[in-house]
């Protein structure tokens, strides 16, 4: 079996006629998790929505355990193991916690992660089982939103802002909980405006600034400044 999980060469992704990615490449391993930074409208977001399926790209290669899934279907891409955590959580207003967490697994792929499993990661939504997700904090929105991920038992976890609107105290304990969340090889994607938090976590990095890779490879091979300078292209 490769120890590369997910490769992408050369993608370009648009929306509508304006391009947003250019010529990208990456390799994730098993078991890595990947911060990446930049600024706003550098394409980070446009980056997990191509590989999760939400976006149409005109050229390029995605490849997901040896396999292309360019052209695939977001429901497709779900079932092959890759989840999305989005930005701003995105929710069904209309649902409980336990109905939203229980979207998450109609995939039935196999794996640890279950409705037990994510109470025991989340306390706080199994007291709130059945309240409307839209009575939640924003913080208890975010672990619904990473435990409706987790229950599709993903190899692949992207994660668009995760600390976006969220006060300092529950960004600290959520990302205290990423070891336990990425454990028994879980791969992620971490899409991160607080880039000194995302590099204390991560176990490699890419800047992007205007759709291309500016800067990639591990936080402590480089210094702050190098960083600051690749995140405003300076």
């Amino acid at each position: 079996m490769s120890d590369v999980l997910l490769e992408i060469r050369d993608l370009d992704a648009f929306y509508g006629d304006a391009q947003a990615l250019f010529l990208l490449s990456l390799a994730l391993k098993r078991g890595e998790m990947l911060a990446l930074i930049g600024a706003n409208g550098a394409g980070k977001s446009t980056l997990l929505k191509s590989i999760a399926g939400l976006v149409a790209n005109k050229r390029g290669e995605i490849k997901f355990q040896g396999r292309s899934i360019v052209r695939r279907h977001a429901f497709e891409i779900v079932a092959e193991g890759i989840a999305l955590v989005p930005e701003g959580r995105k929710l069904f207003t209309s649902l409980s916690v336990e109905e939203n967490l229980r979207l998450g697994g109609k995939v039935r792929r196999s794996g640890n992660w279950s409705l037990d499993a994510i109470y025991e990661l989340f306390p706080v939504l199994k007291d709130k089982r059945n309240v409307p997700a839209t009575l939640l904090s924003g913080g208890q929105q975010q672990m619904v939103a990473i435990g409706r991920a987790l229950m599709s038992n993903p190899e692949l976890l992207l994660i668009d802002e995760l600390s976006l609107g969220l006060a300092p105290l529950v960004i600290k304990d959520i990302y205290d909980l990423l070891p336990k969340i990425v454990q028994n090889g879980l791969s992620a994607i971490l899409v991160e405006q607080d880039v000194t938090r995302a590099l204390r976590v991560a176990s490699r990095f890419m800047c992007i600034l205007e759709g291309r890779v500016s800067l990639e490879g591990k936080p402590a091979d480089f210094s702050r400044d190098q960083v600051t300078a690749a995140y405003f292209g300076t």
